[in-house]
């Protein structure tokens, strides 16, 4: 504390006699915070009175706040900016409520003594943060080549005044002439007393600015030092000329085949993107005005080849290739066909692709390994036959066509017996013909209709129908089968003897079927020649026993009537 001469008491009212040396101490304090200035280290035991003025600059000092030791009062002068403001304690530390501006000067507190006068300047600083930068007024969108007012950054009410720093992408800008230009503007509040700083700049891009962030950041002086505050990053639209075009099949397939739909994309590398183009299709010179897709729709084989778009002006221009994938198949017969058993029938799947194609072919659902064809026609041979192709490598490109072979013959009967042991007959009639034919047995004599029989499965244009029969006598049995090409008829003896007999003996049975025939041949063959030898014995008897007589005519009648007698002798042995 610095001590004041006595003569300079007479003075003090007036505040003009100064210490001759000062100590400062400074007071940081916040805008609208309560500044709080301590008097001194200690107070003098002899004190009379204290007070408090302030030092404008250029002009005499302004009391401000008094307190008398002795009558234990304070007096606060009367001072407009200060009213309602000041509050000065018992250790005389001076208080102000809701900093401002206009508070931050050197005030000085005078302790009074008998002998002395001491002061203590104080200096106080006030500081405002500024509110947080941002960046107003921003461009729509920049263009490359072209020098264009980016944006200001503002930063309000802040004190003292900070200054404004550009980014980019994070990185400080700096002025580049012709390319980033800066202006710093400040402005005081006359009534405040804070500082609005604003930043403008001019900006003129590059292609590689698309999407780059830029942002801004006040820095300014505080309590505790130097501060920093950023804005938040601003993405500004590029504008730069279409430098490339480029065209692509739009497809979920990498390969295209005839029915299917094309749409051709083409696209500018430019911002904004080109919004028509010009598209050239295989064979034509003159383009066709469209936005950036074309579409074509069930496409042929002729739509192969180079497709091309290019800008409005023909400036530049991109090409792409398309293969249209086809596959034909032709069968010859197809459909139903009805020939006769026996007939040729040459078959033939032809196929035309635009790659290798894969054929085979199906018959009655079953995968056969061989393409049928036919020199002599069977029962066998008919069927739904499907002749099938495919192309591998494009999805879906597949194609078919069926024949239906239907194979027509007369009927056609073999008929077979067997004798079983218990005596019982079993005839069988084996038909073949297509359409099946329908099978009738009979009975000659009576022509009564069997139905009592038995038919197996129609299977490849054949089946059998047979029937048992015991037959007390000899018949003759009648196959009728019929079908709407023919009806044919045949017939067999069946005898009453009960020999074991089969038409159709197998392997196994035919030397005993061989040895049964050989046995009834000689039997009837021993007949015979017993019946010749009798009979020439009997007629060597006649012979002898006639002997000459001189009364043959009389006893014996006429030649004529020995005739008649030997023919009469001789029925017997008939």
């Amino acid at each position: 504390m610095m001590e004041t001469p006595l003569p300079c008491l007479l003075l003090l009212l007036a505040a003009v006699c100064l210490p001759s040396g000062l100590g400062l101490y400074t007071v940081n304090a916040v805008y609208g915070d309560t500044i709080v200035m301590p008097c001194s280290q200690g107070i003098p035991t002899d004190l009379m009175f204290g007070k408090w003025k302030y030092e404008p600059e250029n002009s005499s000092p302004v009391f401000i706040a008094f307190r008398s030791e002795i009558k234990k009062r304070v007096q606060y002068d009367d001072i407009a900016e200060y009213k309602g403001r000041l509050s000065l304690s018992e250790n005389y530390t001076l208080s102000i409520k809701n900093a401002r501006i206009s508070d931050e000067r050197r005030f000085v507190c005078m302790l009074v003594t008998e002998d002395n006068v001491y002061e203590e300047p104080t200096v106080v600083k006030v500081f405002k943060q500024p509110s947080q930068p941002e960046i107003i007024h921003p461009a729509n969108f920049l263009e490359t080549e072209k020098l264009k007012m980016l944006g200001e950054c503002i930063a309000r009410d802040g004190y003292p005044d900070g200054n404004i720093t550009w980014y980019k992408n994070g990185n400080i800008l700096q002025p580049v002439e012709g390319a980033v230009v800066m202006s710093l503007q400040k402005v005081v509040d006359q009534s405040t007393g804070l500082f609005t700083t604003t930043s403008s700049l001019q900006f003129m891009p590059t292609k590689k600015d698309a999407n780059a962030q830029f942002a801004c950041s006040v820095t300014y002086y505080g309590p505790s030092g130097q501060e920093k505050i950023p804005s938040a990053p601003v993405v500004f639209d590029v504008h730069y000329p279409t430098e490339k075009v480029t065209i692509k099949v739009l497809s979920q397939r990498n390969t295209l085949k005839e029915g299917d739909n094309i749409t051709l994309k083409c696209s500018g590398n430019g911002n904004p993107p080109p919004q028509e183009f010009l598209f050239y299709t295989p064979g034509e010179s003159k383009g066709i005005r469209s936005s950036d897709t074309y579409i074509m729709t069930d496409v042929r084989r002729n739509a192969t080849g180079e497709y091309k778009c290019s800008l409005i002006d023909r400036s530049m221009e991109d090409s792409t290739t398309i293969i249209v994938h086809y596959l034909d198949l032709s069968l010859t017969p197809s459909g139903e066909v009805i020939k006769q058993i026996g007939e040729a029938l040459p078959v033939s799947c032809n196929i035309s692709s635009s790659r290798n194609a894969t054929v085979f072919w199906i018959k009655d659902n079953t995968r056969i390994q061989t393409s049928p064809s036919f020199s002599s026609l069977q029962y066998q041979d008919a069927g739904n036959y499907v002749c099938e192709t495919t192309l591998q490598e494009v999805e879906g490109l597949k194609k078919r066509k069926t024949l239906k072979l239907i194979v027509e013959g007369k009927p056609k009967i073999r008929m077979t017996k067997k004798t079983e042991s218990n005596k019982s007959k079993t005839i069988v009639c084996h038909v073949e013909g297509f359409p099946k034919p329908a099978v009738q047995w009979t009975t000659t004599g009576s022509g009564s209709i069997i139905n009592q029989t038995e038919e197996t499965n129609y299977v490849n244009g054949k089946f059998s129908s047979k029937i048992v029969i015991s037959p007390e006598e000899n018949v003759t049995l009648t196959c009728i089968a019929e079908n709407q090409l023919e009806r044919t008829v045949t017939s067999m003896n069946v005898s009453a003897i009960s020999i074991p007999e089969n038409d159709e003996p197998n392997d196994g049975n035919r030397e005993k079927v061989n040895d049964q025939a050989k046995l009834i041949v000689g039997i009837v063959v021993g007949l015979l020649l017993a019946a010749l030898v009798a009979g020439i014995i009997y007629w060597v008897y006649v012979k002898k026993s006639k002997t000459p007589s001189k009364h043959v005519n009389k006893d014996l009648g006429n030649i004529e009537e020995n005739k008649k007698l030997e023919e009469n002798n001789h029925k017997p042995e008939a």
